[in-house]
């Protein structure tokens, strides 16, 4: 019994992550858009979390891997792509933007699960480009510009070392 509990304890961190990112999302939908970046990096320290508790009580699964992904689609890519429409001016790029950032976290997360990397991520991690949006976010700043830029840095071939 213990076993089992001990191993769902780092997909309780992930399932925190996915509700943090929901809550933003929800957030943001009745106008607390600031509150709605403080959730997205709360998914931030629980995303952080749930790697680093599966390791050290050494429960990794595929499951949980997978749940990973699920959850930092919703938390770092449809979330802070919300935040960034909510507060940008309408125009032909915020529209590009805010569809393809979710688009490229999505096709980045796929990449990894089907071809993980050791020592390092292979493209910008999905977390790593939904905190500066969250971070414009808070001070109720939108640029189409670097929505674009960090979309494609996620799926560049650029190494990020792992920490």
């Amino acid at each position: 019994m213990f076993n089992h509990i001990v191993k769902i304890v780092p997909n309780l961190f992930t399932i925190g992550n996915l509700l943090c990112g929901v809550l933003s999302i929800t957030f943001n939908m009745s106008g607390y858009v600031q509150l709605a970046s403080i959730f997205i990096f709360l998914s931030a320290a629980l995303d952080l979390l749930d790697g680093r508790i599966a390791r050290k009580l050494k429960v990794n699964s595929e499951f949980g891997v997978e749940l990973d992904s699920l959850a930092d689609i919703v938390s770092f890519g449809v979330a802070p792509a919300l935040l960034f429409h909510s507060i940008a001016a309408p125009s032909f790029l915020t529209s590009l933007a805010f569809f393809l950032f979710p688009t490229m976290g999505a096709l980045r997360l796929a990449k990894f699960s089907v071809k993980p990397t050791i020592g390092y991520f292979q493209g910008l991690p999905i977390p790593a480009a939904g905190l500066p949006l969250a971070a414009m976010g808070l001070f109720l700043y939108s640029n189409a510009w670097i929505t674009l830029i960090l979309a494609f840095l996620m799926v560049s071939p650029i190494r990020v070392k792992k920490f």
